[in-house]
């Protein structure tokens, strides 16, 4: 199961980091008409994602036991999805040796900072700042 898993959040990641860059060559992040954004469907895909995105930052919350870590995954997930959020997971899941077991990736508890939140709070930090139209 830990195998399967592990391909499966590479997946995620390769996924969406493909379609994430293929878009932003089409059109810069924050330049989506208006139209889209005042539309019904793209406010309940948003509430959706952001509410599925909290759920997640939970257990987040659970695993990691410093709060600069958690408020960094916080930062990473909210700006990132589910780049952070597989992530996240790929991290968990080589944590493991091939035969661990899946209760071990779920209640594991870390401590420390996490280099890996740190940077991707970074990273999403930079990519909203970048892409942020100019006047």
């Amino acid at each position: 199961m830990i195998l399967f898993l592990r391909g499966l959040f590479i997946v995620v990641i390769a996924s969406m980091l493909w379609v994430t860059t293929w878009a932003s060559l089409q059109c810069p992040l924050f330049a989506v008409p208006r139209e889209v954004f005042t539309h019904p469907w793209f406010i309940a895909t948003m509430f959706d994602a952001y509410w599925g995105f909290t759920t997640f930052f939970v257990w987040v919350c659970y695993k990691q036991t410093a709060w600069v870590a958690r408020l960094a995954w916080f930062v990473a997930i909210m700006l990132l999805g589910n780049i952070a959020m597989s992530a996240y997971c790929v991290n968990e899941l080589f944590h493991l040796p091939r035969e661990g077991r899946l209760a071990d990736v779920l209640t594991a508890r870390r401590s420390g900072p996490g280099a890996l939140g740190l940077t991707l709070a970074g990273l999403g930090v930079a990519v909203v700042a970048l892409g942020w139209p100019r006047s």
